[in-house]
């Protein structure tokens, strides 16, 4: 097929601050996991399917239920309000759990 560009599993990105390889974050409407440490503003791989344990806001979790990102504190939270919407999360946690696992779903 001619017009095939890619699987779009792997992505060219920038990270939009320093970032740590497995990190979350946000580009443009995009949700990304960087594939290596980056520096803000450099180019970044950013991984946008599988799933990932990434840091939760303060909150209880229920398995199966919408993740969405907090890009202002850097954290998935089943708050929608104007949070991203990125995906499901695969486990249940308590409030004070540091993080849960996460599969990615596109967001649009």
């Amino acid at each position: 097929m001619k017009n095939f560009i890619q699987p779009g599993i792997n992505l060219d990105c920038i990270a939009p601050y320093v970032l740590a390889s497995g990190a979350g974050f946000q580009d443009g409407a995009e949700f990304a996991v960087a594939s290596t440490d980056a520096a803000n503003g450099a180019p970044v791989i950013g991984v946008t399917s599988g799933v990932f344990t990434l840091p939760k806001a303060a909150v209880a979790i229920t398995r199966k239920t919408v993740a969405y990102w907090d890009n202002a504190a850097k954290v998935v939270t089943n708050v929608a309000g104007s949070n991203l919407k990125v995906g499901i999360f695969q486990a249940g946690a308590l409030s004070g759990d540091a993080s849960v696992a996460v599969k990615l779903v596109a967001a649009i």
